[in-house]
């Protein structure tokens, strides 16, 4: 393991080389960066990875897109054109002090680039090599680009939400993307554990399309083996498999969330006695579609945090319908500091924090998202190159730098 270039945390000492863009791949690099690896960004010189140039609404901070910022904090840039002949070598040079090697290429693009995981391991057999895909290496499918929206629609869960009328529903969040890229640190971490008893590295693989389907255990291990889909409803329930009171319903300011919740408690907080005399766990599905249109006008008569209020006294789960500048606002949020500074060359950029916490190694946003290749000179310096050698690769356009760096 080599030097930390980043923060004091569990990971201080692990290198890790991220040649992924988009979302799961660079989140997942960013999670190990977060624990405190050493991760170097490689990306193209000219313009650097796909979010360095394509955002939401293509807004930008210093002349970065929102979207980029957001997922490659604590990392380093590296500007390499891994489609030149002259990159190989540098890139095979850096596996050999490396821990860690990150893609997300089409099939059979890596091997072709001269990075997949035979010809890496052969140079450094330590590396734990981990390659994010949507639909793995196997099967007709593999060389299909993976994209959140169409795995999400592959994996069934959109039928999950909604009523019968109602077309499929895509989730708001990039849960397929995201959810792919915590298993694929997951795996990259247990492969480090593993190579400290066997002294061997190993090929990690993840796909979007299996992690969608492991979210869904419950739901698929029901239809599996009972034969059951999930049904839709009449009413406009938050799932399918899920009792009544299970929604969202309109209060008189605005919305309010009701969770998995005793129907009889409901009853007493609504004074309602058909809801209390719900007192098996079955009634909530036995009588979904009726409880909630039932109860669904019920909460027009008061807000959203006056039903909260009574929800607390009575034991029944609710909760909020935020948009982001009631998130930004709301106490908790921000006596538990969930979102924190960025530092940036500019100066700073809010952000969530790490979800992980730690006592003895503690996470953090220890560095910004880099500036592309403003880092190519000082990593290549530390593999022994000469600022001869560095320049000489700069005017090949194998590698490229910032004029940051002179």
């Amino acid at each position: 393991m080599t030097e930390s270039a980043t923060g004091p945390g569990a990971l201080s000492g692990v290198r890790v080389l991220d040649a992924t863009q988009m979302l799961a791949g660079p989140l997942a690099a960013t999670r190990l960066g977060d624990l405190g690896a050493d991760v170097i960004k490689l990306e193209p010189p000219t313009k650097g990875e796909f979010n360095r140039t394509h955002g939401f609404e293509n807004i930008t901070l210093d002349g970065e897109m929102t979207t980029f910022l957001a997922v490659n904090r604590n990392k380093r840039s590296l500007a390499i054109d891994l489609k030149n002949p002259g990159s190989v070598e540098v890139i095979h040079d850096m596996v050999k002090t490396a821990d860690v090697f990150l893609q997300n290429f089409r099939h059979g693009t890596a091997e072709r680039l001269g990075v997949g995981y035979e010809q890496l391991h052969a140079i450094n057999p330590r590396l734990v090599y981990c390659s994010i895909s949507g639909y793995g290496s196997r099967g007709p499918y593999r060389d299909r680009p993976g994209q959140d929206l169409i795995v999400q629609g592959y994996s069934g869960s959109m039928f999950s939400v909604g009523s019968e009328d109602d077309d499929p529903a895509p989730g708001a969040l990039w849960a397929a993307d995201a959810m792919t890229g915590y298993q694929a640190a997951i795996g990259i971490l247990a492969a480090l554990h593993s190579r400290e008893t066997s002294g061997e590295g190993q090929h990690v693989e993840v796909d979007m399309l299996s992690v969608v389907l492991d979210a869904q255990l419950q739901e698929l291990v029901t239809y599996l083996n009972a034969g059951r889909q999930p049904t839709r409803s009449v009413e406009r329930t938050a799932h399918a498999s899920i009792p009544s009171p299970y929604g969202v319903y309109r209060t008189k300011d605005a919305w309010l969330t009701l969770g998995m919740s005793p129907l009889p408690a409901l009853g007493e907080m609504l004074d309602d006695d058909y809801l209390r005399g719900m007192t098996e766990y079955n009634d909530g599905a036995i009588h979904r579609d009726e409880i909630y249109s039932h109860i669904r006008t019920m909460f027009t008569s008061k807000t959203t945090q006056e039903w909260i209020d009574a929800s607390d006294i009575h034991g029944v789960w609710a909760g909020p319908v935020y948009d982001y500048a009631a998130l930004a606002a709301d106490p908790h949020v921000q006596a538990a500091g969930m979102f924190v500074d960025q530092p940036q060359p500019g100066g700073s950029i809010r952000t969530a924090r790490p979800p992980i916490q730690m006592s003895g190694t503690p996470t953090g946003v220890f560095r910004g998202a880099p500036v592309l290749g403003a880092d190519t000179a000082e990593v290549l310096e530390t593999l022994g190159y000469s600022r001869d050698r560095i320049a000489a690769l700069v005017a090949s356009g194998a590698v490229g730098v910032t004029d940051q760096e002179g």
